[in-house]
């Protein structure tokens, strides 16, 4: 692959980081598919007995489950360490569009813990975890969809807290993650969610919600939340939100909270992006991102190619962090944005530091409406060590580069 290619503080990229090998069914364990355990593709919910094979499998020592050709409906679906999924070819694991098949529990969302839906694929303490094949999961979202945006049309200020959703995939507190060939798509809301993972790998999966004729709202494809060692290469990403976006906690003293953390060490390469609203995000729930590298992808219709979200509730630190060889068409090149929603400084005085530095944007070729959004007004954040570096950039709208 690369093997001088380093982060953007010059630290070395670990062997790891080059491994583009992939699972096989085989190489998965015993295999278990629906059919045989009796769960039919008869349009049915079967999430009691497809949660009752996955329950079996961990007791019997551990192994995949498989999805054969068919579409198999389900709720939400809680794996156990040593079980895997594999996703057939032309087959679909549908999920429930009724959101009471998703249980409340605690989890980890919008960069805090409470109470919220469970995902469809939710794997929690599960180092190892695979899910591959060249199948579909499929959130069946639109029914969701149309119940958020109408009850937006009520109350303007609804949130995703208002109108709640399941995510498509959930995966925390597991290391040795790999997530390949998949079509992931039609999420009610965030369609990968990863919550302190580490050696993470999507590899050649394909990410997509629509958003017309009916928006699908806030259809992320990948929130990584305190991970650290990710890959992600060859990926097709088309939804309505943002592409990948970090996170890591928000409020006033979040940097001080064990639930939150750092990203680190996270490499993008080679995708394809289609719609999006941003390629590469940092925020709104983001404490510290550091070693972010996005490179040699191709943007067809996105909003924003890098977009930093500052919440002035929350203290952040966005470093080290490259953008290079990207070619296409965005609205914006550099987006810096000050985002309030569920602003609460919950009686702290002084006003959190907002900081980025050693950003770095070079050897792209961009057509967009606005090179560099960002704002006349700069008391709420510090910028500094940004590099401009062989860029062709051609712009409609230089914007504010006072600041450079």
């Amino acid at each position: 692959m690369h093997p001088n290619l380093c982060f953007p503080d010059g630290t070395p990229m670990a062997d790891w980081f080059f491994d583009a090998s992939k699972p096989t069914l085989s190489s998965l364990g015993k295999c278990y598919s629906l059919t045989d355990a009796g769960i039919a593709p008869d349009g049915l919910v079967h999430t009691a007995e497809i949660q009752a094979l996955i329950d079996r499998i961990h007791h019997e020592g551990g192994g995949v489950l498989y999805v054969p050709h068919g579409t198999f409906r389900t709720g939400a679906l809680f794996f156990h360490p040593g079980v895997h999924l594999y996703v057939e070819e032309d087959s679909v694991l549908l999920g429930s569009d009724e959101v009471t098949d998703y249980p409340v529990m605690e989890t980890r969302i919008e960069g805090e813990s409470c109470l919220y839906l469970a995902a469809l694929i939710n794997a929690d303490g599960c180092d190892g975890f695979t899910m591959c094949g060249k199948g579909t999961i499929d959130g069946n979202g639109l029914r969701s969809w149309k119940a958020f945006w109408h009850r937006r049309a009520w109350n303007p200020a609804c949130t995703n807290k208002d109108e709640q959703r399941p995510r498509l995939v959930y995966i925390a507190n597991s290391q040795h993650v790999t997530v390949s060939d998949l079509h992931l798509q039609n999420a009610m809301f965030w369609t990968n969610h990863l919550y302190r993972c580490r050696y993470v790998r999507f590899l050649d999966c394909s990410i997509y919600s629509p958003y017309e004729p009916v928006k699908a709202p806030s259809t992320d494809a990948i929130d990584l939340d305190v991970c650290t060692d990710v890959v992600i290469r060859h990926c097709n990403i088309h939804v309505n939100d943002d592409g990948v976006v970090l996170k890591g906690g928000k409020g006033p003293w979040a940097d001080h909270q064990p639930e939150n953390g750092m990203n680190e060490r996270i490499l993008i390469e080679d995708c394809h992006y289609r719609f999006c609203h941003g390629c590469l995000t940092l925020g709104s729930e983001a404490i510290h991102c550091r070693n972010v590298l996005l490179r040699n992808i191709t943007v067809d219709a996105a909003h924003n190619l890098l977009w930093l979200k500052f919440r002035p509730d929350t203290p952040q630190c966005f470093e080290y962090v490259t953008v290079e060889g990207a070619k296409g068409t965005v609205d914006q090149f550099l987006h810096i944005h000050r985002w309030t929603q569920f602003f609460d400084l919950k009686g702290r005085e002084d006003k959190p530091a907002s900081i980025a530095h050693h950003i770095k944007l070079r050897q792209c070729e961009i057509s967009c409406s606005v090179g560099y959004q960002v704002p006349e007004d700069l008391s709420d954040y510090t910028l500094s060590d940004f590099t401009l570096e062989n860029n062709q950039v051609h712009a409609q709208e230089l914007g504010n580069t006072s600041w450079l």
